[in-house]
């Protein structure tokens, strides 16, 4: 019954969240005090970066912790953060929006297939300008023309914008490479395929 009423209460909340309601529920949120308490009882604010996080697991904490998960998105080189989601939004599975001290825009990315110009949601290769953003390697010429086309900063990875300006990573531009007959291949995705058999380690 106590496992019933558990995840009812999740799927219950999950729902309000998403149709814009608040993080909180006056009956369900008693359920949830054990987890809370696991943290203290008085967290209002959580925040996520460095790597993507599973939107079911987002929204499973939300509501159990019943605070603000925002997910951050950045790189060393944009001092951390360059997006973050915002409080208010329910939904998951994106990084947010640029934060103001940075401006960003889409190069195209025409060997994958990713466009500024794709319709509805355009795609292509984040690249950052701004205060925030380092001004490049120390005595590294090679690498700087590497990083930086014309004061943009490329960071090598795949976006597709929504229409509210959130960012969604979909793809790494820098892990393509051209074989031989002027095909490009995408390691990562081959080594996706390869870790799912139980005949290679």
């Amino acid at each position: 019954m106590v496992q019933w009423l558990f995840n009812r209460g999740v799927q219950s909340k999950i729902h309000y969240l998403h149709s814009g309601a608040s993080y909180t529920h006056k009956f369900y949120d008693r359920l949830f005090a054990s987890v809370r308490a696991q943290l203290g009882s008085n967290v209002r604010l959580m925040i996520t970066g460095s790597a993507p996080i599973s939107g079911d697991v987002l929204d499973f904490l939300k509501v159990t912790f019943g605070c603000e998960i925002r997910e951050g998105y950045g790189q060393t080189e944009t001092s951390a953060a360059a997006t973050i989601s915002l409080g208010t939004d329910g939904t998951a599975g994106h990084v947010g929006g640029p934060l103001g001290c940075i401006k960003m825009r889409l190069k195209d990315i025409p060997e994958m297939n990713y466009y500024s110009t794709d319709s509805p949601n355009p795609r292509g290769e984040v690249c950052y300008q701004g205060p925030s953003v380092f001004p490049g390697y120390y005595k590294a010429d090679d690498k700087n023309a590497e990083a930086f086309e014309d004061g943009w900063l490329r960071s090598g990875d795949v976006a597709m914008v929504y229409p509210n300006g959130a960012l969604k990573i979909v793809d790494r531009a820098k892990n393509i490479f051209k074989l031989s007959q002027g095909e490009y291949i995408a390691p990562e995705k081959l080594e996706n395929v390869y870790i799912t058999s139980p005949f290679l380690a």
